[in-house]
């Protein structure tokens, strides 16, 4: 087995446990910071899947849908170690631990990592820094959709009254979480703005079509996170527009 997909599936099986026992934890109502740890070790695992592709590449990984999979659920990963720390959403890795999981089953799937790679011989600098920055920030704005989603939930049973179970007291409070899924979008699009920029610096040849789907997702997070920020929005609209934004952003992907 190719070493870099042994990585991956190390990566996939620590990031499944931490998920799995995090929720166990907060179904008894205990604290655990089992899904942190969890995806602290499949973060070193994901790093050395990335280097080892890296390695044959010569370039930034991202050259087939196993290594943009494998890409995106190392950015979902960082973001949220360093949020989850920042914001005291210890729960927020349960929510996020399934979409690193099937980012990384979709890797898996056979064929999905070319087996036959051409390293490159010449590397253009400003597109492996707009490839590499993009990608890099839909982990951030992958986190903010998963932050909406919480708000939905938590929304949901304070309204409904169902206080029992760990879920709901593992939860940061409604303006909590609304805070930290605006504030998480915002690092997603600056990173973002960084990519566009550096993408603008590309090679005339090698400016493509999502350049321009990237742009216009960059002006639509960027509508969306002006109201909230300067006339202010309902938590429930914010969080819906960051979900349907990020679905939406995907396509992106299919010109990557």
């Amino acid at each position: 087995m190719d070493m870099g997909i042994g990585w991956v599936v190390i990566a996939t099986l620590l990031a499944a446990a931490g998920g799995f026992f995090g929720a166990l934890a907060a179904r008894s109502d205990k604290p655990s910071r089992t899904a942190f740890f969890g995806m602290v070790l499949a973060f070193g695992a994901q790093l050395m899947a990335l280097g080892w592709r890296g390695g044959l590449r010569g370039q930034c990984p991202l050259g087939d849908i196993g290594e943009i999979c494998l890409f995106l659920a190392w950015s979902l990963t960082f973001f949220y170690l360093v949020t989850g720390t920042t914001y005291r959403l210890s729960l927020l890795g349960v929510f996020t631990t399934p979409l690193v999981v099937l980012l990384q089953l979709i890797s898996l799937i056979p064929g999905s990592f070319e087996t036959k790679v051409v390293r490159a011989d010449t590397v253009d600098t400003w597109r492996e820094a707009h490839a590499a920055l993009s990608v890099l920030s839909y982990g951030a704005l992958a986190l903010a959709a998963v932050a909406g989603v919480m708000f939905f939930i938590l929304n949901y049973r304070l309204k409904a009254h169902k206080f029992g179970g760990g879920l709901v007291h593992g939860m940061p409070s409604i303006s909590r979480l609304v805070r930290a899924m605006a504030r998480i979008a915002l690092v997603g699009w600056v990173v973002l703005t960084m990519g566009i920029l550096a993408g603008l610096l590309m090679k005339q040849e090698t400016f493509s079509i999502h350049l321009m789907v990237a742009s216009m997702t960059w002006a639509l997070y960027a509508m969306l996170l002006g109201v909230y920020f300067v006339r202010g929005m309902p938590g429930r609209q914010l969080a819906i527009g960051l979900t349907v934004l990020f679905i939406l952003s995907l396509l992106v992907f299919a010109k990557l």
